[in-house]
C-alpha cells in the first residue's frame, strides 16, 4: 500500500496514516529526494528564479505536506506510536533543516541572484524573498566557520529534543490527575452542563460521582464556581504545579532543568552567531529593534495599568471579606472575581453561556466576515479527518474566487495539547505550471464538548478565542502573495502576527456582532438588550489586572532570555519573583510553577517574543478605532484592512502596511480606552 503521507492529494489523508509504518519512512523519503534535487540544482552555471527559487519553494512544500500532518496531530491526537514516530523523526528533520541554510553553495547562488540584472526586474514578493532568504542563511550560521558549525547544529539538535520533551511532560502531567468527588453535596455553585460532562467523564472511566480533570475548561469551571474552597484548593495546586518539582505529582515530569538547559542552548546559539544574548538574537526578526524598546514599551505599559489593578485587587479583598475569607488566596481569585462580577454588574458567565452555543458562535463569526469582507465560507462534509468533532470549510470571496479552506477542531479532550491555536496545512503559491495551490489552516481550540442534553455552550472569553484564531486563519488564507515563503502569515515580522487575530475580538463585543453570534439554545433568542448592556458594562472588569498578568509574563520572558548569564544559570524563579515584585499585584504561593507550563516561549515560537500580544494590541486597536469612527460593519473600511494587511502576507514592513490602512503609525491611547483605562 502506498504510503498515504507522499500520495498527491488536495488535503491530508489522515485516517490512513499509521504513526510506527508511514511517518519516519515518508521523511527519509521526502529528505532523501529533497537533498538529491538539491545536489541536481546545485550543479547549474548561472542561477535563476525559475531554475533556483522555484524548486526551492517545491522541496520545502513538498516536505510541509508530510511534517504539518504529523506535527498537527502529535498536538491533537497523540499515542505512543505517535509520539515514538515523531521523537525518532526530530532529530532528521532537525538535521535537514540546519544542513540546508548553512549549505554555503546554495547561499552563495541565492546570493548572485540578489546580484544579477535579473533582480531589477523582479516584482516586490521576489525581491522580499531572497532578501529574507539572505537573513535567515546568516541567523542559521552560514558564515560561521566549520567547527562552529558543527557546534550549531548540535545546538539546534538538543533545543529540538528539550522543547518536545517540555511539551510531553506538560501533557502527561495534565491527563494523570484528576479530581473525584463523590458527594453531590460538593457540586454545589457549579452548572448543569459542567456538572453532567464531569458525570460523563467518570462513567468513561468506570468510576461513581464525578470526575474533573486539569483541562482548561474542567479547571476553569472549578475554580470560578465550585463553592467548596478545599476542591478549589487542590484543582488550583495540581493545576499550577503541572511537570515541577512541587504538588501532587512533584519531580514526576519536571520541567525544571530541562528549562535550564534550554536557556543555555539559546544563549550559546545566540553568541555563536554574533549577538550578545537570545533577546537580541530574537529580535533579528521582529519590529521591535532593540532590547531596550521592549522593556521601555512594557514598563511604560506597566504605569499605565499598576494604579487600576491595585484598586481592583483591593476591592477584591475587601469583596471576599464579606464572605468571612480575610486571607484571600491564589484558588480564591477567580471564584471571587466571578461573584463580584455578577454583584456589580448583574451578570455572569453562567448565565450568558446559554446564548452562547458553540454553532451560534461559529456561524455568527462566519456572518460577520461576511459583512466585513465580503467573505462566504461553506462547510465540506466529505473530508477526511482526524476526530468526529473535526469540520472542514471553504472561504470564497465577494467574486466566488476560492481562497482557501480550514479545518476546525473545537472541543478539549484526552491526548490534546491545551490552549488554542491556529497552524497552517497548506500555504498559498503558484506552482511552477501556473496553476494556484490554495492555503489550508488548521484552528485548534479547548472549549467544553457537548453533552448528551446540551450543546456545547460558549463562555464570552471562549467566543472570543474563536474570533481570535479565526483572525490568524484569515490572514493567512486571504493573502495574495504567490511565494510561499512570505504568503499568509509566513515572513510576517513576529511581533506583528497577532494584530489580524486580535483585530478580530472587538466584534464579539459590539452590538451588531452580538446579534450576529447570540441564540439562546432552547429559544433562539438574542442576547436581551439588558444582558448586552451589563456585558458590555463588564467588559473591562479587572483590565488592570489582566493586562498586567500579560505584561508579567513578557517582562519574564525578555529577561530571561536578556540576562542570562552561563555562571549564574537562568535564575528562572528569581527573575520571576523579581517581575512579580516589580509588577504583580496578585503574589502567588511558593509552591506555584506557572513557568513549568509556559510553553509558548519553552516549547513554542514566542521565546523572547511574548511581548508581542501587547504589541500587537496597539496596532489592532487603533486600527478597530478607524471602524469605530466609520462604522463598526463599514464595507470600504473592510475592504481596505483587507487589501493593506490581510492579502500582504509576509511582503511589507508591518509598519508601512499599518499607515497604508490607517493614515498615520499606531497610537496607544485606542489600547488604553478599550481597557478602560483612559
Amino acid at each position: 500500500m502506498e504510503n498515504p503521507l507522499l500520495i498527491e492529494s488536495p488535503l491530508p489523508l489522515f485516517s490512513k496514516i499509521i504513526p510506527e509504518k508511514h511517518i519516519e519512512s515518508a521523511l527519509k523519503d521526502v529528505i532523501d529526494h529533497n537533498q538529491k534535487t538539491l545536489t541536481a540544482l546545485l550543479m547549474q552555471k548561472e542561477f535563476t528564479w525559475d531554475n533556483l527559487i522555484m524548486p526551492l519553494e517545491e522541496m520545502n512544500d513538498r516536505l510541509a505536506k508530510v511534517w504539518s500532518p504529523v506535527s498537527h496531530l502529535h498536538s491533537v491526537l497523540e499515542s505512543e506510536e505517535l509520539r515514538a514516530a515523531y521523537n525518532a523523526c526530530l532529530p532528521l528533520l532537525t538535521e535537514y533543516h540546519t544542513e540546508l541554510m548553512q549549505n554555503k553553495k546554495l547561499y552563495h547562488a541565492i546570493e548572485s541572484i540578489a546580484n544579477s540584472s535579473e533582480y531589477s526586474t523582479f516584482n516586490p514578493s521576489q525581491k522580499k524573498v531572497i532578501k529574507n532568504e539572505l537573513r535567515d542563511f546568516k541567523l542559521a550560521g552560514v558564515n560561521l566557520s566549520e567547527k562552529d558549525k558543527t557546534r550549531f547544529a548540535e545546538l539546534q539538535q538538543e533545543l529540538s529534543k528539550l522543547s518536545t520533551e517540555f511539551a510531553e511532560h506538560l501533557l502527561d502531567a495534565t491527563h494523570a490527575w484528576t479530581l473525584h468527588v463523590t458527594d453531590e453535596q460538593d457540586l454545589k455553585g457549579l452548572s448543569e452542563q459542567d456538572i453532567q460532562l464531569a458525570a460523563e467523564t467518570a462513567q468513561d472511566q468506570n468510576k461513581k460521582g464525578w470526575i474533573f480533570t486539569l483541562e482548561y475548561p474542567s479547571y476553569s469551571a472549578v475554580t470560578r464556581f465550585l463553592e467548596n474552597r478545599e476542591l478549589r484548593r487542590q484543582m488550583y495546586e495540581a493545576y499550577v504545579t503541572r511537570a515541577s518539582d512541587q504538588g501532587p505529582q512533584a519531580g514526576k515530569w519536571d520541567n525544571t532543568a530541562i528549562m535550564e538547559n534550554i536557556l543555555g542552548v539559546r544563549h550559546e546559539t545566540a553568541q555563536l552567531l554574533g549577538f550578545s544574548n537570545y533577546a537580541e538574537y530574537s529580535l533579528a526578526t521582529k519590529m521591535a529593534d532593540t532590547p531596550q524598546r521592549v522593556l521601555n514599551f512594557l514598563t511604560n505599559l506597566v504605569s499605565k495599568a499598576k494604579i487600576a489593578a491595585a484598586s481592583e485587587m483591593n476591592e477584591l479583598i475587601e469583596f471576599a471579606k464579606e464572605d468571612n475569607i480575610t486571607d484571600l488566596q491564589a484558588w480564591d481569585i477567580a471564584y471571587y472575581t466571578e461573584k463580584l462580577r455578577q454583584q456589580k454588574y448583574n451578570v455572569s458567565q453562567e448565565e450568558l453561556k446559554p446564548y452562547f452555543p458553540a454553532d451560534k458562535a461559529l456561524q455568527g463569526l462566519f456572518d460577520v466576515v461576511n459583512k466585513l469582507y465580503g467573505l462566504h465560507v461553506t462547510e465540506q462534509t466529505d473530508i477526511d479527518v482526524w476526530h468526529p468533532q473535526v469540520r472542514y470549510f471553504l472561504i470564497h470571496d465577494s467574486d466566488n474566487n476560492l481562497r482557501g479552506g480550514f479545518y476546525i477542531d473545537l472541543y478539549a479532550r484526552e491526548h490534546k495539547r491545551d490552549g488554542a491555536w491556529m497552524d497552517e496545512c497548506r500555504s498559498r503559491r503558484k506552482l511552477m505550471d501556473g496553476s494556484l495551490q490554495h492555503p489550508v489552516a488548521y484552528l485548534t481550540c479547548n472549549f467544553t464538548r457537548p453533552t448528551d442534553d446540551h450543546p456545547a455552550l460558549l463562555t464570552q472569553h471562549e467566543v472570543e478565542t474563536l474570533f481570535h484564531e479565526f483572525g490568524h486563519c484569515l490572514h493567512h488564507i486571504l493573502t495574495q502573495i504567490d511565494y510561499s515563503a512570505i504568503s499568509g502569515i509566513n515572513g510576517v515580522l513576529w511581533d506583528a502576527v497577532e494584530f489580524p487575530s486580535q483585530i478580530m475580538e472587538h466584534w464579539c463585543w459590539e452590538k451588531q456582532g452580538i446579534a450576529l453570534i447570540s441564540s439562546h439554545y432552547q429559544t433562539g433568542e438574542v442576547l436581551p438588550e439588558n444582558l448586552y448592556k451589563k456585558l458590555h458594562a463588564a467588559k473591562t472588569f479587572q483590565s488592570g489586572m489582566q493586562m498586567l498578568r500579560q505584561i508579567e509574563f513578557s517582562l519574564f520572558d525578555f529577561r530571561i532570555h536578556l540576562e542570562y548569564d552561563p555562571a549564574k544559570g537562568g535564575r528562572i524563579q528569581s527573575i520571576l519573583d523579581e517581575v512579580r515584585d516589580e509588577v504583580a499585584v496578585i503574589k502567588p504561593p511558593a509552591f506555584n510553577r506557572f513557568q513549568h507550563t509556559f510553553s509558548h516561549i519553552f516549547a513554542g515560537g514566542y521565546a523572547a517574543g511574548y511581548y508581542s500580544y501587547k504589541w500587537a494590541e496597539v496596532l489592532s486597536s487603533d486600527a478597530f478605532s478607524l471602524f469605530e469612527e466609520k462604522g463598526t460593519f463599514n464595507a470600504e473600511i473592510g475592504k481596505s484592512f483587507m487589501k493593506n494587511i490581510l492579502e500582504q502576507g509576509g511582503l511589507p514592513n508591518p509598519m508601512d502596511a499599518f499607515i497604508a490602512f490607517r493614515g498615520r503609525e499606531p497610537q496607544i491611547d485606542a489600547l488604553l480606552r478599550h481597557a478602560g483605562l483612559a
